[in-house]
């Protein structure tokens, strides 16, 4: 595990994803695969391969060598949505909460653009980094039992969208017709770390259209 400052922050996020693209363009026998999460890289091995201090000293070389390999161009992903009703059941309580109108939260929401930092809670779950400072809010005291696939939702100063049903406390203003996680493909999360999110209101009727093209989630 390689641990960077403990604190949720675009810079650091980068730094990660750029260690990220370093390691993994060095292509270290026995190393399997490369973990980023907000502010650490997990590194897992074959340890039949390679030893752990072999990849503690290939990895403090690429960092004491300053190796910034150039990223690959960041991929950019409109997701579509349609806020509030029974799509989004908290945009109201949110916008009270934070004394914004429901068009003001929904104009902040979609004109931000927000970095993928991880995966994780559940497959293809997204924690995006962005939200605007307006938008933070509270978990919810209770947790729902079950949340839609495909609702959009913030937390804190996250924003996520849930891939699958399931528990979940985050204020859901809206939700996708995409399908975030998808077993049946060669690449099964739609988003991986370091993409750029942008989200792009729809109707309900766009939603129809777009979840008869994609399948029910």
């Amino acid at each position: 595990m390689v641990e960077f400052e403990p604190v949720i922050a675009p810079e650091i996020n980068e730094a990660v994803h750029t260690l990220t693209a370093a390691v993994d363009s060095a292509r270290i026998p026995g190393i399997l695969e490369c973990t980023p999460s907000y502010h650490s890289l997990g590194i897992h091995y074959n340890p039949l391969q390679i030893g752990y201090m072999e990849i503690v000293r290939r990895v403090r070389e690429i960092v004491e060598s300053d190796q910034r390999h150039q990223r690959q161009a960041v991929r950019r992903v409109e997701v579509p949505v349609v806020y509030g009703d029974d799509f989004g059941p908290d945009l109201k309580s949110v916008a009270s909460t934070r004394g914004l109108s429901i068009e003001a939260v929904i104009a902040l929401h979609s004109e931000a653009a927000y970095r993928v930092c991880l995966i994780g809670f559940t497959p293809g779950f997204p924690y995006l980094g962005g939200l605007p400072e307006l938008l933070a809010t509270p978990r919810l005291p209770t947790p729902r039992t079950s949340v839609p696939a495909g609702s959009v939702a913030i937390g804190g100063r996250q924003c996520g969208i849930y891939p699958v049903s399931s528990p979940g406390g985050w204020s859901i203003l809206g939700r996708t017709p995409l399908r975030l996680f998808d077993v049946q493909q060669v690449e099964p999360c739609l988003l991986s770390p370091g993409d750029e999110v942008v989200f792009r209101r729809i109707c309900d009727r766009e939603f129809a259209e777009i979840a008869s093209q994609v399948g029910a989630l």
